[in-house]
């Protein structure tokens, strides 16, 4: 039983540290930009999108070119969002080992 003590202690750690991490990625501002920088996002690092910024001149655009590159740029960026998510919980998830799988 000495190992799953261990585990329930790397557990407790590494809830600790998602909940630190938590607060990070919500405090961790992405910016991403598309279209020769005519579309502006502003994303978390949690996922939540806190900006968006179109250049004037890009919305003299055909209407229907600009609804697609708007949502290719949201969603470009929410994937790159939930990457960078991603690879930090990567970086805590990481470090626990599971008993017996040593």
């Amino acid at each position: 039983m000495a190992g799953l003590g261990k585990f329930l202690k790397q557990a407790q750690k590494m809830q600790r540290q998602m909940e630190s991490l938590q607060a990070q990625l919500e405090a961790k501002e992405l910016d991403f930009t598309h279209g020769g920088g005519a579309i502006k996002i502003k994303v978390n690092g949690a996922g939540k999108f806190l900006a968006l910024d179109l250049d004037p001149e890009f919305l003299k655009e055909d209407a229907k070119f600009v609804a697609d590159t708007i949502l290719a740029a949201v969603q470009d960026a929410a994937k790159q969002a939930k990457d960078f998510n991603d690879e930090e919980v990567k970086k805590i998830t990481a470090a626990i080992q599971m008993p017996g799988m040593m």
